[in-house]
């Protein structure tokens, strides 16, 4: 049989625009079928929830609201601090107080307490490890640690922004002094409670927190604080107050001498006394001193 000959077929080229649509083509399809699994199960992208930690929050309520949030039973959060290679200061002994930054965290369905608890250390680590903190804390010859534990007690003891820096003060100057702190924050921290009411006895009690009966900081911060804290351990404002009582919520007093420290502490216990509240040694992380010669604390 014979053949017609036929010229050979000139094969289609894509121009330069077709090209292109081809490829978006192909990236549509493949990410309609990356979608199509999480279509099939009616699954969107996973919004993250939130989980705030505020300044002065203690290590122990920081791990209760991780708990919570994840759902899990009371103390696993705490039980997973030993294996979650936190990258703490050699001086924390592996303890986070102090380092569990306040802030607000992402939290998924895939977070473990071990990531949340990383996650806040790092962020301290970010946060409070900085220049200015090495340079003030070597000028007040202290450790960015030790400066970590003052600001907690700032943390703890001060009403408002402008006191940070007189309470830091009065820590930095009884310490120059080899005077004992007489915090009562920090006598709460040993017995786990915040209360405005610290029992003479209580000052006594045998604890390395006790800052009535031993001198210098506690060994630890005893909670967490944020960067204004650290701005005030670091810079504390000029004066020479060696002790402070708040007679009143927004009405701190800052005194040099023990008698006029006396006169506010006589006007606290009279206001107490008028609202049917008993005179104390001071109270906790909100506190009043009442107390012979302590350095004082702030009432809430």
């Amino acid at each position: 049989m014979r053949h017609e000959y036929q010229p050979p077929r000139r094969r289609s080229r894509l121009t330069r625009r077709g090209r292109l649509a081809l490829f978006l083509g192909m990236l549509l399809a493949i990410g309609a079928a990356a979608l199509l699994p999480l279509l099939r199960n009616g699954e969107a992208p996973e919004k993250p929830r939130q989980l705030t930690i505020p300044e002065g929050w203690r290590a122990p309520q920081v791990y209760a609201a991780i708990d919570r949030e994840l759902k899990l039973p009371a103390g696993s959060t705490k039980a997973a601090v030993p294996t979650a290679g936190l990258a703490l200061p050699a001086e924390a002994k592996g303890n986070p107080e102090g380092f569990l930054f306040p802030a607000t965290y992402p939290v998924t369905s895939k977070s473990t307490p071990a990531a949340l608890l990383a996650y806040m250390v790092d962020t301290a680590n970010r946060k409070l490890a900085t220049k200015a903190v090495a340079n003030g804390s070597k000028a007040h010859g202290m450790t960015p640690y030790q400066t970590a534990t003052l600001a907690s007690i700032i943390e703890a003891e001060a009403e408002s922004r402008g006191d940070r820096g007189k309470v830091a003060r009065v820590v930095h100057n009884r310490l120059a002094r080899s005077m004992p702190l007489q915090m009562d924050s920090t006598i709460n921290y040993a017995l786990g409670r915040n209360t405005v009411d610290t029992k003479l006895s209580e000052t006594r009690i045998d604890s390395p927190f006790n800052t009535y009966e031993r001198q210098g900081l506690p060994p630890t911060p005893i909670d967490s604080p944020g960067l204004e804290a650290m701005a005030a351990a670091v810079a504390p404002t000029p004066g020479n107050w060696l002790f402070f009582v708040t007679v009143k919520p927004g009405d701190t007093r800052f005194s040099a001498t023990y008698e006029e420290h006396k006169k506010h502490v006589d006007e606290f216990n009279r206001i107490r006394a008028g609202a049917g509240v008993g005179s104390g040694t001071g109270s906790g992380t909100r506190e009043a001193a009442a107390g012979p010669a302590r350095a004082g604390s702030r009432a809430g």
